[in-house]
């Protein structure tokens, strides 16, 4: 069992592991399962597609990256609707009973990154996704290109 500090760092939970499921175990000592990945990622779709996001495209991550089983890339019109995405995300995170989920760049308005544990979320103002196509990055099939290069002679 581990103990934590919550996101706040007035929230203290411990971690607990009974048999294949992982329970958060808050301050007052009742326990409710963690979601799993596929149950977080259904959870963020839903909240995004409920705020209006734009374009949103799930990117799976496995045999790419041990950072999260999933990506998720969506887009927002304007900065205050970034904001307001990435609010209620947060709020629907937290009351599902996924914890330390936090974001990075909600000042700029421009990009914002939101880790939920097992999925990570990319909220873009379209120019700014469009700049920088994090999606072609990785969709890439890594596996085929490594191949490739390591069929190549040196």
């Amino acid at each position: 069992m581990s103990s934590t500090r919550g996101p706040d760092d007035r929230t203290r939970y411990k971690e607990a592991q009974f048999g294949s499921a992982i329970f958060v175990i808050a301050r007052q000592g009742k326990a409710t399962p963690r979601p799993t990945a596929a149950q977080t990622l259904a959870l963020v779709e839903k909240s995004l597609d409920d705020d209006k996001a734009d374009d949103i495209r799930v990117i799976p991550l496995a045999g790419k990256s041990d950072i999260a089983d999933y990506m998720v890339v969506a887009s927002g019109t304007s900065s205050r609707r970034l904001d307001s995405i990435t609010e209620h995300l947060l709020e629907n995170l937290k009351a599902s009973g996924v914890r330390g989920s936090h974001a990075e760049g909600r000042r700029s308005g421009e990009w914002v990154l939101i880790d939920a544990g097992d999925v990570i979320v990319h909220l873009f103002r379209p120019e700014v996704r469009d700049h920088y196509a994090i999606e072609k990055l990785w969709e890439a099939d890594f596996a085929r290109e490594r191949a490739a290069q390591d069929a190549v002679p040196a």
